[in-house]
């Protein structure tokens, strides 16, 4: 037991470690982009820290099981080198027993990732959708950033604004458009703006005062102008139907009655990322078992190779299965075919190892070095 938690700390740790920086990596470019969206208009600010917050499980179910992976690489690794590992051989750890007790990080992962996959995330999927489509459904008026040129998404309409207080109030307002019928330009000046909301018919109206209002075709002198006390227009939603039937979104129990291939596709992929976790566990255990002379990293660089071809072949057979192209049975059979090369590994892993080590490694030599007589 005390060699169990020894080894477990060593592996958990480090997978921690690696995840943590992992999914800083991965967050810190996903935030940049959606501030990125911020800036130009197209989301609110104030939605950003909630996307991210949804959006974590979803990173997770996918770093944690990399994490583990590295995590062995690295931890076994160390015990390698350091011979630690080589001692508790002498005293009787057999290579299964290493597997047996590898096996207790990575069921613990395991039902991590299940939970994460087939409850948190779509969850978390779901209220990113909804943030996202409530976000496109907003009026040009209310995606306004205050000092900047927008150009309306579903027409030629430009508007600016040079500010937007608390309650929605704007100060100087731009608006140029062209009339689709006539090609004649529309200029619209005016000192301040504001919204108004007809509760009963749910239809809103922009309020502008104090302005002008031009007229004409570029080139021409039939401009006309009109002054305006106040002027009024109603504003059209970008987007009235909202939906949230994206299929990452959608409950496990709703994949598990349908017989759509991208809901079967959906439904196995996420009943396989525990199994990744285990999978890879097998791999990651004779895959950490280096030479002290070669390093704590020789092996690093091969096994990232190996488990990147694992998830790259996985999420291919997802794809075919939700193009209707293979069966689900096609998703298992990838991580039954990786689980006999692991168990191939650790059962003949001395031969294999012997085999990696008669392979002629290249030195090089540096101009400068001196050479020996």
């Amino acid at each position: 037991m005390i060699v169990f938690r020894y080894l477990s700390r060593e592996v958990l740790l480090s997978m921690l470690a690696v995840s943590s920086v992992l999914l800083v990596i991965i967050m810190s470019g996903r935030f940049v982009r959606y501030l990125s969206k911020a800036a130009a208009g197209e989301l609110d600010p104030s939605v950003l820290f909630a996307i991210m917050g949804y959006r974590l499980p979803g990173f997770l179910e996918l770093i944690l099981p990399l994490g583990l992976f590295l995590g062995f690489l690295l931890g076994y690794g160390r015990l390698y080198l350091e011979s630690e590992m080589t001692v508790l051989e002498a005293c009787g750890m057999s290579q299964k027993r290493l597997v047996a007790y590898s096996m207790g990080p990575a069921l613990l992962v395991a039902v991590v990732v299940g939970v994460l996959s087939v409850f948190v995330s779509p969850y978390g999927a779901s209220e990113t959708n909804k943030i996202f489509d409530e976000q496109e459904s907003r009026s040009e008026l209310e995606s306004l950033v205050p000092g900047r040129f927008q150009k309306n998404q579903n027409s030629a309409r430009v508007t600016y604004t040079d500010s937007v207080n608390e309650n929605g109030e704007l100060g100087l307002v731009f608006m140029a458009d062209r009339n689709q019928s006539t090609k004649r330009l529309q200029i619209t000046l005016a000192e301040s703006g504001s919204m108004l909301t007809d509760t009963e018919r749910d239809q809103r109206f922009l309020v502008l005062e104090d302005g002008f209002r031009y007229e004409g075709v570029p080139g021409k002198a039939d401009y006309t102008e009109l002054g305006f006390k106040r002027y009024g227009s109603e504003v059209e939603r970008k987007n009235q139907e909202i939906r949230y039937d994206k299929v990452e979104a959608l409950p496990t129990s709703v994949l598990w009655d349908s017989d759509e291939p991208k809901h079967r596709a959906q439904l196995n992929w996420r009943l396989s990322l525990p199994v990744l976790a285990i999978v890879v566990t097998l791999l990651a255990v004779p895959l950490s078992r280096v030479n002290p002379r070669q390093g704590r990293f020789a092996r690093l660089v091969p096994s990232i190779i190996i488990y990147l071809l694992y998830l790259t072949i996985l999420s291919n057979m997802t794809s075919k299965v939700s193009d209707d192209e293979a069966a689900p049975i096609a998703i298992w059979m990838v991580h039954f075919v990786f689980a006999l090369f692991a168990l191939n590994m650790i059962v003949f892993g001395r031969f294999w190892s012997r085999v990696f080590n008669q392979i002629p490694m290249p030195t090089l030599r540096m101009p400068w070095s001196k050479k020996t007589s």
